[in-house]
């Protein structure tokens, strides 16, 4: 009788036991985001398989796909995108791996987010789409990227600012931003669109004596 209660017990606890598995409630979620952050694939795998919850967020928000765009863990978020991640997932400052790779122009990761869903009209906690952060900081590559992919050129964030705007006014005036302002022109940006206070990117190229970005503007139809 006695043989028979623990077979009992332990068919009743292996019932109980094996959702729990199965659901990966016995996986430490924090795990998957630190395979990440260090682009162990294998251990990415291994947790996926095991049943760790692809989208959990740690306590600033972020998904291990996030934490992998962070650290620009390329193999990594290959892996969870392919499995299934939710690019547009958003962290606690409203970030999202698709926001974040544009901003900071980790374009193969952005390559990625692109092809698999990202929303192109979302936009970051001062209310500028990916294209504005990535023009301002002289990412060239990922600026043509953007544009191809069809985000809003002439889009206005919360400061007033267009992506020509910030690449005028928070940048060097150097052959970066020029570049960037070539593409952003040829893409069909509106040359006359001022900031809040009625400036003009032509006004802001002129008062930082930025010649090169001036004479492309007046080419592309600036108003003087």
């Amino acid at each position: 009788m006695r043989k028979v209660v623990v077979i009992y017990a332990s068919i009743v606890l292996s019932a109980i036991a094996y959702p729990l598995l199965a659901s990966g409630q016995s996986v430490n979620q924090s795990e998957l985001r630190e395979a990440a952050g260090r682009d162990d694939v294998a251990a990415i795998q291994d947790l996926l398989a095991r049943g760790a919850n692809i989208d959990a967020k740690d306590g600033r928000g972020r998904t291990a796909l996030m934490v992998a765009t962070h650290a620009n863990s390329i193999d990594a978020a290959r892996v969870l995108i392919a499995a299934g991640a939710d690019v547009n997932a958003r962290d606690r400052i409203k970030d999202s791996p698709y926001l974040y790779a544009g901003a900071r122009g980790h374009l193969e990761i952005l390559k990625m987010t692109l092809a698999h869903g990202a929303d192109l009209k979302s936009t970051n906690r001062y209310g500028g789409t990916a294209l504005i952060p990535a023009a301002e900081r002289g990412h060239i590559e990922t600026v043509r990227t953007l544009i191809e992919a069809g985000v809003e050129i002439d889009h206005v964030n919360n400061l007033g600012w267009t992506a020509l705007l910030e690449a005028i006014i928070l940048s060097d005036g150097g052959p970066a931003h020029q570049q960037i302002v070539d593409l952003l022109v040829r893409a069909g940006a509106d040359v006359n669109i001022a900031d809040r206070k009625g400036v003009t990117p032509l006004q802001h190229a002129r008062r930082r004596h930025y010649a090169e970005i001036e004479r492309r503007l007046l080419a592309a139809g600036a108003q003087r």
